[in-house]
C-alpha cells in the first residue's frame, strides 16, 4: 500500500442498519472493540469469562448515563446469544 491508497475499511462483526441512530452505529460490537477499561476487558478478567463461556448468567449493569451499560450488555448478549432484556429505572419506576 502506498500513501494515497485507501485503507481497506475495518470489518464489523454485524451489519449496521444505515438508518439507525449514529450513536447506535458507531457502537462496539465486540470486546475488542470497546476502548479502556483495561480492567474490565483484560484476558482471564470477570467480563471476559462471562463473554466467553456458556455458564447460565444474570447481569446488572448500574451507573450515570453515558457510560457504557448498554453498550457492554449488547456485546454479552450477542456474543452469547443470550437474550437481552432491557431496563431502565426511569421507565420502570
Amino acid at each position: 500500500m502506498t500513501l494515497f491508497e485507501p485503507e481497506e475499511p475495518a470489518r464489523r462483526a454485524d451489519p449496521v442498519d444505515a438508518n439507525a441512530p449514529l450513536a447506535a452505529r458507531m457502537r462496539p460490537r465486540t470486546l475488542d472493540e470497546v476502548l479502556g477499561q483495561d480492567q474490565l476487558l483484560a484476558s482471564g478478567s470477570p467480563l471476559r469469562r462471562l463473554v466467553e463461556g456458556d455458564a447460565p448468567m444474570s447481569l446488572i449493569l448500574f451507573g450515570p448515563p453515558g457510560t457504557g451499560k448498554t453498550t457492554l450488555a449488547l456485546i454479552v448478549s450477542n456474543a452469547t446469544n443470550r437474550r437481552f432484556a432491557q431496563l431502565s429505572a426511569l421507565n420502570a419506576g
